[in-house]
């Protein structure tokens, strides 16, 4: 099971690192563009929404279908944090993750509750470039190319 999970785990990242580029680089353009919001960027930034709150179910799954709380308490949390490798997939990716899933909803959050489009398109901006950063900063690049 821990490999079909892991291998949908890292196929939907893909979809999901497309659609948060293009949900930033939209509000990014509109917002400075002082373009109007319309139905595409709801949409948008509403499939971005759900392709990373599905992107985190499937993490949250593979994170305990694997060995690392077996890990965790074998090894202990110290040798853990020492390991770099360990390190970084135990802790620093899903932690980052899952912040940059939080940035995305509550830019999506706040966004519904503005009523021009210009500080639609700045929530927007805002979380999803801030999510965007955290994920480029902890995608496991050597694994997943």
């Amino acid at each position: 099971m821990y490999d079909v999970v892991k291998m949908i785990h890292s196929y939907w990242a893909y979809l999901v690192f497309i659609m948060l580029v293009v949900a930033t680089f939209n509000a990014l353009i509109k917002f400075f563009g002082d373009k109007e919001f319309h139905a595409v960027d709801f949409r948008i930034s509403l499939f971005t929404l759900i392709v990373t709150h599905i992107q985190l179910l499937i993490g949250i799954v593979l994170f305990f279908t694997s060995d690392y709380l077996s890990l965790i308490s074998d090894m202990g949390m110290g040798e853990v944090m020492k390991n770099s490798a360990l390190r970084s997939n135990i802790i620093e990716h899903p932690f980052a993750m899952i912040v940059a899933v939080v940035f995305i909803t509550m830019g999506y959050s706040k966004h519904k509750k503005k009523l021009t489009s210009k500080p639609k398109f700045k929530m927007l901006a805002i979380f999803y470039t801030l999510a965007l950063i955290l994920v480029l900063a902890k995608i496991p690049w050597n694994v997943w190319f």
